[in-house]
């Protein structure tokens, strides 16, 4: 009977063994996934870092060290702070979407400006234990380096000069969380919007601008067309000169032949008659040719009017006398 009463109690015990033995070993076996990391401490103190893969670790002694974040969201309407406790870190590359904040120029003008940034933990034993509240203090990190940024800038640079805004940021930010086990990948300025009074000047600055391009584009179209048209009417009479000094040096070529021509004819006629009257003299008949030539351009146009013979036609009759003789001679 006493052993009948003891076997329950034992059957009891042996399961609660078994229970706690299944507990120690779940408790033993931690899984770590991929792009993650765990911290461990063994009795409150930094033991060692879990990396993707499966560990064993020491239930009741090492623990996971947790860690508080809290950083803003946007819901498309408003930004609103979520705050979470987590032991697992994070070591994708994040990005953080600041809301619009003022910052003041170097030329005291306020502008609203809205940035990214895209940081990844590098050192997850750094980033849960040199800062609390890691993306709280980044926030507050960018906010004061982007007014530091802005404000040794005038509004015209920093308006023009936004891949310079982002690398100094990048640059400043970096540096100031690598001891927090963070690379600052890069930062992005979504918008810069100035006030509405600055917008609307810029506005009619840039009309301006715009009408004097026109302007300065039409005057140099005009002077380009007539700088062509002085230069096509320079060339056209430059062409048109050539041409005559072309056709006047060809007709004077051709003068110069038909002349040339006609004294070879006359000389090879005066060859002739010498050779046909050895003794007669030929320029009598020269110049019978010559008269008889030029007479039908002076009785041109002047049927009703009285032709006078000239003195010297006393001569034509005696070179006609001689003409007669050297043919009679030649037959």
């Amino acid at each position: 009977m006493f052993f009948l009463g003891i076997m329950p109690h034992v059957g009891i015990f042996f399961i609660t063994v078994a229970l706690a033995l299944i507990i120690f070993l779940v408790r033993s076996i931690y899984l770590v996934r991929q792009a993650e990391a765990v911290v461990i401490e063994r009795l409150g103190k930094y033991h060692r870092t879990l990396l993707p893969g499966l560990h064993l670790v020491i239930p009741f002694v090492d623990k996971a060290r947790s860690y508080r974040w809290s950083y803003l969201q946007n819901d498309g309407r408003r930004y609103y702070r979520f705050t979470q406790i987590a032991s697992r870190v994070d070591l994708r590359e994040s990005v953080y979407d600041f809301p619009k904040q003022n910052v003041i120029t170097k030329d005291n003008v306020t502008m609203e400006i809205n940035a990214l940034l895209y940081y990844q933990i590098t050192d997850p034993k750094a980033a849960v234990y040199e800062i609390d509240n890691l993306p709280e203090a980044i926030e507050k990190l960018t906010q004061t380096t982007l007014r530091d940024v802005i404000g040794s800038m005038d509004l015209d640079e920093s308006l023009v000069s936004r891949s310079s805004i982002n690398e100094r940021l990048r640059i400043y930010l970096d540096e100031a969380t690598d001891k927090w086990g963070v690379k600052v990948n890069r930062v992005e300025l979504q918008e810069v919007n100035p006030p509405a009074d600055i917008r609307q000047a810029m506005e009619k600055q840039m009309r301006a601008e715009r009408d004097r391009r026109a302007k300065i584009l039409e005057a140099e179209g005009d002077k380009r067309s007539a700088i062509l048209k002085a230069e096509g009417v320079k060339e056209a009479q430059v062409l048109e000169a050539q041409g005559e000094a072309e056709a006047k040096i060809s007709r004077a070529e051709g003068e110069a032949l038909a002349r040339l021509k006609v004294t070879e004819a006359e000389a090879k006629a005066i060859t002739m008659i010498q050779q046909s009257v050895p003794q007669g003299d030929p320029l009598p008949y020269m110049i019978a040719t010559q008269y008889i030539k030029t007479l039908p351009k002076l009785t041109e146009g002047k049927d009703d009017k009285m032709i006078l013979v000239p003195y010297e036609a006393s001569s034509l009759v005696g070179s006609l006398a001689s003409v007669k003789k050297i043919f009679s001679d030649i037959k």
